[in-house]
């Protein structure tokens, strides 16, 4: 058996899928000479605690998917609702304007990694890759993790909502 052809179309989809608020994320790595990449990521999501798995994607057209594909470790930034220009700095230009004034540093197993204070990050093994779609899904296994108490950005229907609702 196999599925039946869409009855929507890919703007549709897209925006049934912006129904569903998601937090934002910045995910670094470096590249073979040691440079720094990274982008803004909202498809990230737990797999499981034991082993400790969390899932990305990243489009095939990204500049930055060999990056990911070949690297041994990345770290997932969950960004604090604070860091909307943050978020819209890595999600556009080049990756050398992205880190232009952005201090960093490295997780504990030399990863790179934001040097701010961001809602949590997770350092992560990359562990498996999946070819689905018009993505490359990322499965890491986090090896070291920290959190503070800031509020997430979140994501929702093409824009940021500034004013979560955490009560």
């Amino acid at each position: 058996m196999s599925a039946t052809s869409p009855s929507f179309d890919s703007p549709e989809f897209r925006r049934a899928l912006g129904r569903f608020a998601t937090g934002v994320t910045i995910v670094t790595s470096s590249k073979a000479d040691g440079s720094p990449v990274g982008l803004t990521v909202s498809s990230f999501n737990s797999v499981s605690l034991d082993p400790p798995l969390v899932v990305w994607s990243l489009s095939r057209g990204s500049s930055s998917l060999a990056t990911f594909e070949r690297c041994d470790r990345y770290v997932i930034q969950v960004l604090g609702a604070d860091q909307m220009l943050l978020a819209n700095k890595f999600a556009r230009g080049s990756h050398a304007e992205r880190f232009n004034g952005v201090p960093l540093t490295q997780a504990p197993n030399g990863t790179a990694r934001l040097d701010m204070r961001c809602a949590a990050w997770f350092e992560c093994f990359n562990r498996s890759r999946y070819d689905e779609g018009d993505h490359i899904v990322f499965v890491g296994q986090v090896e070291h993790c920290a959190h503070t108490e800031a509020l997430p950005l979140v994501y929702h229907a093409g824009g940021y909502d500034l004013t979560p609702n955490m009560s």
